[in-house]
């Protein structure tokens, strides 16, 4: 019989990718919520801003995803951080969420720039699950939140390795949650849509794989202009899911016109949302006068919270 599912406000949880975008936003909602907080990035500078915004207790920890063994070292530091806490609580949650973005054509691909993002969004994740699930496991209760996007969900242009990155986080996360039945420890995946971070201007990119000669900052604010989610409300949804008990979390409504169009026409569904992005589009530059680039919420390193949507694509092009 499966166990009730017990909210993770109040309860020790762990948050890579929280110098930014939706780590930060997680590691302050939870905070606020009474839970102690692990919190780790790449980028020190944002992480120290993240810690000094919290109101509870935080351990900090500079961390790149790609170093297994680093991400064992942080597990053994979180594990003895635990008992101090009072109530001595054991860890709730586990929010795999570091993530960076690539934007190229598969022909004009640099095999070093697909590396380096497969390493974080699909590497960072399991090193970060197989340091933390011991913990879980040993306890028998807590959960695993892998953060794939909604282009785990659908393929689309110039953005194969992103694509491949976070289908891969989405098989690796289904897997788990099967080989986990029977025990008190869930696996989920998160799916966000277009949320407004910074993605689109740490991203590499080496030239506008659209051919249109864009630049990086008109590139992002086509990005920008449409999406549709505030990192705060992208915490709260995946906090609401998880607390459900959901296996998977779709974030904005941009999510679910994905997840339906791949269920409702798997091999077409790039056409229908073309003419939805540029409708998109249209509505934006009606609400604000064109400028050379909007200001991003936050600046950026190689490794912040993974920041989703349909990005550097112009009319008819893709991610962030």
């Amino acid at each position: 019989m499966a166990r009730k599912v017990r909210s993770i406000a109040g309860r020790p949880a762990m948050i890579t990718g929280a110098a930014s975008g939706i780590g930060r936003s997680l590691a302050r909602r939870l905070s606020r919520s009474g839970s102690p907080v692990a919190i780790a990035d790449i980028d020190e500078a944002g992480l120290k801003d993240t810690a000094k915004s919290l109101p509870g207790p935080v351990l900090v920890r500079v961390l790149d995803v790609r170093d297994a063994a680093d991400q064992l070292r942080f597990a053994a530091e979180v594990r003895e951080w635990l008992p101090s806490l009072a109530g001595s609580a054991p860890l709730a949650a586990v929010f795999n969420n570091a993530g960076v973005a690539v934007a190229s054509s598969v022909l004009d691909a640099d095999p070093g720039d697909d590396e380096w993002l497969r390493q974080i969004n699909f590497d960072g994740v399991v090193n970060g699950t197989r340091a933390f699930l011991p913990i879980l496991v040993e306890q028998d209760d807590g959960v695993i939140v892998n953060t794939s996007s909604v282009f785990g969900l659908v393929g689309m242009p110039y953005q194969s390795a992103y694509c491949a990155s976070k289908f891969a986080v989405r098989g690796f996360t289904d897997s788990l949650r099967q080989e986990l039945r029977g025990t008190g420890v869930r696996a989920v995946t998160v799916h966000p849509g277009g949320i407004r971070t910074n993605i689109a201007r740490s991203a590499r990119i080496r030239k506008d794989p659209t051919g249109q000669g864009r630049t990086r900052e008109q590139m992002a604010a086509d990005f920008e202009a449409i999406t549709m989610t505030t990192p705060d409300k992208a915490a709260e949804i995946i906090c609401r899911g998880v607390d459900r008990g959901k296996a998977r979390i779709l974030v904005g409504p941009d999510a679910y016109v994905f997840d339906t169009l791949a269920r409702v026409t798997p091999t077409h569904y790039y056409d229908v949302m073309a003419v939805l992005e540029n409708r998109l589009r249209t509505r934006a530059s009606q609400r604000t006068p064109a400028s050379p680039g909007l200001r991003s919420e936050e600046r950026g390193t190689s490794e912040r919270a993974t920041r989703e949507g349909d990005a550097f694509r112009a009319p008819g092009g893709e991610r962030g």
